[in-house]
């Protein structure tokens, strides 16, 4: 995570996500839960779905998944929509990937996803972070389930057809929150 100030509590906090298979989602739930608990009041939506006029919010955190080496492309469209808003106000991102289950790719500076993503943008967040994802095959259609498994045995990650490998580091995702809310 980017350590910068991030000024404290905030009236009211949106967070837009880009999840396929839930696990983005189910971060920001985290993220909101615990905003929610300092007494924010917290929207979250889709970034294909996100306010008309977002401007009503203090803070503007995205949360976006990495789907075979790409953050969707809602997610470039909103901020290039956004630029101005995203910088008068504090933001923040997160980027989920399997990359991050490696220790070694858990930081901004050292996800080749995340350092790609803030080279092709020109919102700088006040806050950024990188979460490992989740493999969850059942979950997957056939492409999908076959594609990751080609990547996990490529990167030596799990492949059996019936796991479910949560890598998230849910610490980290709480430390971030607290970030968030100034705590």
């Amino acid at each position: 995570m980017k350590d910068s100030h991030f000024p404290s509590k905030p009236d009211h906090i949106l967070i837009l996500h880009s999840s396929t298979d839930g696990h983005t989602l189910e971060i920001c739930e985290r993220i909101q839960s615990i905003l929610q608990d300092h007494g924010t009041r917290v929207a979250l939506h889709p970034v294909h779905a996100a306010p008309a006029d977002p401007g009503g919010f203090d803070k503007i955190i995205i949360g976006a998944r990495i789907r075979y080496g790409h953050h969707h492309p809602d997610v470039y469209a909103f901020i290039e929509r956004h630029q101005a808003l995203l910088a008068s106000r504090p933001s923040a991102f997160f980027s989920v990937n399997l990359v991050a289950r490696k220790p070694g790719k858990r930081q901004p500076d050292t996800n080749p996803y995340v350092r790609k993503f803030l080279k092709q943008i020109a919102w700088k967040p006040d806050l950024v972070a990188v979460f490992a994802g989740k493999v969850d095959y059942r979950k997957y259609g056939f492409f999908d389930r076959q594609m990751i498994r080609m990547i996990m045995l490529l990167t030596h990650g799990p492949t059996h057809p019936d796991i479910v490998a949560d890598f998230t580091d849910w610490a980290q995702v709480d430390e971030f929150a607290e970030l968030v809310s100034g705590t």
